[in-house]
């Protein structure tokens, strides 16, 4: 297994998807590889914890 060269779908950059990172998805079972790169990963994570966060803080108040 060599390191793959794949194109982000949300900033179209190419990144690396290493060997080891390979391993670690099939390992996990995963069977799709990364659409995103390292960097719109992180920052759609972050979104996601915001948007988790603002959600808690109004939840039902009924």
């Amino acid at each position: 297994m060599a390191d793959k060269t794949l194109v982000c779908k949300d900033c179209n950059s190419e990144f690396i998807f290493t060997e080891g990172e390979q391993e670690f998805y099939k390992e996990k079972g995963f069977e799709n590889e990364p659409q995103r790169c390292p960097d719109c990963r992180r920052a759609r994570k972050q979104q996601r914890n915001n948007n988790n966060s603002r959600n808690r803080s109004f939840g039902n108040r009924w």
